[in-house]
């Protein structure tokens, strides 16, 4: 008996926004190694960001932090309003307690550092195309750290 046909499921579309030409170029090439994933644009700052996921409707937003215009943080917030099914994450190189804080408050599903390897990348995309998260490892202890302290005080 033969095995049915797998279904064609349609690649996640991934919208970059960073206002870095050389790591944007580099992570669409990572990208583009992997026919489960399409980026459909690139956005140089926060305001762009914005203005392309509603034209665009990507499944994820691969979002810097630090942009011109608009940056990362208020843009999630932004986009998280209409499209609250919308995977946002993280792709900084911030490893600061306030900033990873914040990007999560404002409804980030992840927070990956520049420097990681391109499998945590692809898996950050992968996990929040379907509603799940990834945090990179050297914020996590951080992030456990202040969840901890935050239901010690309840």
């Amino acid at each position: 008996m033969e095995a049915a046909p797998r279904p064609h499921m349609r690649p996640v579309r991934v919208l970059i926004a960073d206002d870095e030409p050389f790591f944007v170029e580099s992570v669409e090439a990572l990208l583009a190694g992997d026919e489960r994933v399409e980026v459909v644009g690139t956005a140089a700052n926060g305001k762009q960001a914005v203005e392309l996921a509603t034209a665009l409707t990507p499944d994820v937003t691969l979002m810097d932090i630090s942009m011109p215009i608009l940056d990362g943080i208020e843009a999630t917030r932004l986009l998280k309003v209409d499209f609250p099914d919308l995977g946002v994450v993280a792709l900084s190189g911030h490893e600061d307690q306030e900033i990873v804080r914040g990007m999560l408050v404002a409804g980030a599903s992840g927070y990956v550092l520049k420097d990681s390897d391109g499998d945590e990348i692809l898996t950050a995309v992968s996990r929040a195309a379907q509603g799940g998260a990834l945090l990179s490892s050297g914020v996590t202890s951080h992030v456990i750290e202040e969840l901890t302290t935050a239901l010690e005080r309840e």
